[in-house]
């Protein structure tokens, strides 16, 4: 019988709470799983963008972080402010630290809201809570004239959320009748949607923004935005006047990595790509704060899903390692996403992103079936809470 362990979990995230509800599972009680978050609740971020068109409500996509206590695991609400990953010992705010025998970092990327100037003031950061209302808010009263949907950076979480933005966008204008007196661009400082996911994909991604009578301008880099006469400035001497203006802001590792030598040059962690741990033994990271190079020559993508399996995998890697039994996994890359595009439907992406030369991504069309895929599957998490 091995001696009590502790695991501690930063960030009670997609990836933090299936870490600490697989290691409390595969785990004997002796052993402690602890979970650390600065957050009161757990925010299903995917449904942001039907609270933004106002078929969800703040409450019915959020659950108290505390309710994992109900399955033996330890809570603590507190920021993180250090991180000794030679010694897996954590600083927290209140100034209590915490010791671990393993420590998973999962603090996700921060949204900088700052560094495009007049970017927050002018418009609605649809990827947080109070975004998506005071934009779901804007468009209820909105009455005919030009929005922008704009991404500041080529690299962000959910990478399909922009395009699906602008989709649902459209829709609910079309549901208020508003639509013929309403123009929608959306600005893209990346080449083409999703990338990553290949040309075929990519294409057809925006064949369906596109055919929604909904404008793409890609390779937009905006560098400021004037608050006086709502007009969006790009790279180029590019101008875009709006009436409304949504956006998705540049991301960043949080303050507290980026001060450990965890990170690269970039900002972000390395960690090994099958098994997610760091180059400090009995130290992991996984989700939107690692970035995992493709021979493609772009990062694996910033995706949920991606936290979900990484969890799994490591939690259960864990386990073994504490309790001597099992069999040791790997992340295998597989990675999934529905696509919303409005009316009730939504497209399903799935594939191989570890796949070489490169990924091999199929992209179902849309239909009701996904759509509904969806739904199950945002029940089927909140009631893990």
């Amino acid at each position: 019988m091995s001696d009590p362990k502790t695991v501690t979990v930063l960030g009670g995230g997609v990836g933090g709470v299936v870490a600490a509800m697989t290691l409390r599972k595969k785990l004997p009680g002796r052993h402690r799983v602890i979970v650390v978050d600065r957050e009161r609740d757990h925010l299903f971020s995917p449904s942001l963008l039907w609270l933004m068109t106002g078929s969800r409500s703040d409450s019915g996509i959020s659950r108290p972080i505390e309710r994992l206590s109900r399955k033996g695991i330890d809570v603590i609400q507190d920021e993180v402010v250090e991180i000794r990953p030679e010694t897996r010992q954590v600083s927290l705010g209140k100034g209590h630290k915490l010791d671990a025998d393993y420590l998973i970092i999962s603090l996700g990327a921060e949204l900088d809201l700052e560094t495009i100037p007049g970017l927050a003031e002018a418009g609605h950061c649809f990827y947080t809570l109070p975004g998506a209302t005071t934009l779901h808010h804007e468009l209820s009263e909105f009455r005919g004239g030009r929005i922008i949907v704009l991404t500041a950076t080529p690299a962000y979480k959910c990478p399909a959320a922009p395009y699906e933005a602008a989709m649902l966008i459209k829709d609910f204008c079309e549901k208020r009748g508003v639509a013929a007196e309403t123009q929608i661009d959306l600005y893209a400082a990346e080449p083409a949607p999703m990338g990553v996911t290949g040309p075929d994909v990519s294409s057809a991604v925006r064949q369906m923004v596109e055919s929604k009578e909904i404008g793409y301008h890609p390779e937009h880099q905006v560098t400021h935005v004037d608050t006086g006469t709502n007009t969006a400035f790009f790279e180029g001497g590019v101008t875009a006047e709006f009436d409304l203006l949504a956006y998705v802001p540049p991301h960043r590792s949080p303050d507290v990595v980026r001060k450990t030598d965890l990170v690269n040059e970039d900002g972000w962690v390395t960690v090994d790509r099958q098994t997610m741990e760091t180059g400090y033994p009995g130290v992991f990271a996984i989700g939107d704060i690692t970035r995992i190079p493709l021979k493609v020559g772009k990062p694996l993508p910033m995706a949920g899903v991606f936290a979900d399996r990484q969890a799994t995998v490591v939690a259960r890697n864990i386990a073994t390692r504490i309790t001597g039994t099992g069999t040791p996994t790997k992340f295998d890359g597989y990675g999934e996403c529905f696509v919303e595009i409005g009316s009730g439907k939504a497209g399903f992406g799935s594939g191989n992103f570890y796949a070489e030369p490169a990924p091999q991504i199929k992209l179902r069309q849309p239909n009701r079936r996904w759509h509904i895929g969806k739904v199950l599957f945002e029940k089927s998490w909140l009631r893990r809470f």
